[in-house]
């Protein structure tokens, strides 16, 4: 049995002293350290996205919201079940956001014609004004990618599909719309070539860097 650590004059136990947040955890464990600089990210994008929303009165998941319906034309994903699916929450924790954005003008609902229990959500134009402005939340971590070559930004890419794919099959993450776990996606359909995959779909051969994290022609069935 290894023996406990000790940090900062106290002793942890073999458990605690396990966990990738222990820095005597992360010595020598890759995926300790990646584990906690993922966490790191996770921070940042939290900040920015607190940060735009505070900006114009919203709470962070009320500004999510409007993105999502700005930028989501399909009116399946315009629903409260389907967008507590896709943030993985309740429908009344969504149903609730909703209802603030509608109290304050920023969204609609529209009932269908077919069955009047469905109802799509829209923006309006002030909703869509400021999910325009909102959308550029997360700019600033683009901005630093951009320091990095073309190379290792596709490998990195490459890196959080599989990472995503993966906790998807964990039952981690529940909706990951990408290439990796589309029915229609042949990965090194074409080896050898500078687009060794194909979408069977679009009938393309595409590139590593035409793969697609979030597709709304994705159908689950890729291993």
């Amino acid at each position: 049995m290894e023996p406990a650590v000790r940090q900062g004059g106290r002793l942890l136990s073999e458990e605690r002293a396990g966990t990738v947040f222990e820095r005597p955890a992360q010595h020598g464990d890759v995926d300790a350290k990646l584990v906690a600089g993922l966490e790191r990210i996770s921070r940042v994008f939290k900040v920015l996205l607190q940060d735009a929303a505070r900006e114009h009165g919203l709470s962070p998941i009320q500004a999510r919201f409007l993105v999502h319906l700005f930028h989501r034309p399909v009116d399946e994903l315009r629903r409260v079940g389907r967008i507590a699916r896709e943030f993985d929450l309740t429908p009344a924790t969504v149903s609730e956001a909703i209802s603030t954005l509608q109290a304050k003008g920023l969204v609609a609902g529209e009932r269908s014609l077919q069955d009047r229990r469905v109802v799509t959500l829209r923006l309006t134009p002030e909703g869509e004004r400021l999910a325009a402005e909102l959308s550029g939340w997360a700019e600033p971590v683009r901005e630093h990618l951009g320091a990095f070559d073309s190379g290792e930004r596709e490998a990195f890419m490459s890196y959080l599909m599989r990472l995503i794919a993966s906790l998807q099959r964990g039952g981690i993450v529940t909706v990951a719309r990408m290439c990796v776990t589309c029915r229609h996606f042949r990965q090194g359909a074409h080896p050898g070539s500078a687009s060794p995959h194909h979408c069977a779909l679009l009938d393309a051969p595409l590139a590593g860097a035409d793969l697609r994290i979030d597709c709304s022609e994705h159908e689950s069935g890729a291993a």
